[in-house]
């Protein structure tokens, strides 16, 4: 016999000591997994809200750089009226684009699902593109709160 295998006394013995988990041993791990998710799940449940406006951001920075380029080409920036939609399509209508390139593919929407809101002259900056947060309304706080270029 091997040093490393078992006498038939010690396996039986063996067999018997591991036949499966008591109830108590049970109840014990799921108490603790219990308390362990009593402990983690807010913190979680609060990660899809700093995930949207983190989305926001890095949207509204899009944006931003699509309506420098659009300046640059056309030496300055679409009008309110003209909105964000001219980086999509050419507009027709106000202040001539003569240099028009397709600037973004599609016009994002915020991750609340309404369009991104857009100012020329702009109130905080030269012009100004915002979300107006999960409540859709202006002002607010915490994910209610407008996010804009401004925050950049």
């Amino acid at each position: 016999m091997h040093p490393w295998q078992l006498s038939p006394e010690s396996a039986a013995k063996s067999r018997r000591l591991s036949k499966g988990f008591t109830l108590i041993e049970l109840m014990v791990v799921i108490v603790i997994l219990g308390v362990l998710a009593a402990l983690v799940v807010p913190k979680v449940m609060d990660r899809p809200d700093e995930a949207r406006v983190i989305a926001a951001r890095q949207d509204i920075a899009a944006i931003m750089q699509a309506l420098k380029l659009y300046r640059l080409d056309n030496q300055r920036y679409p009008s309110t009226e003209q909105g964000l939609q001219a980086l999509v399509t050419r507009p027709t209508a106000g202040p001539t684009a003569n240099n028009w390139k397709s600037y973004l593919d599609k016009m994002p929407v915020d991750p609340w699902g309404k369009p991104y809101q857009y100012l020329n002259p702009g109130i905080k900056g030269e012009i100004d593109v915002f979300s107006l947060g999960a409540d859709g309304q202006p002002g607010g706080s915490g994910v209610d709160s407008d996010i804009g270029s401004w925050g950049l």
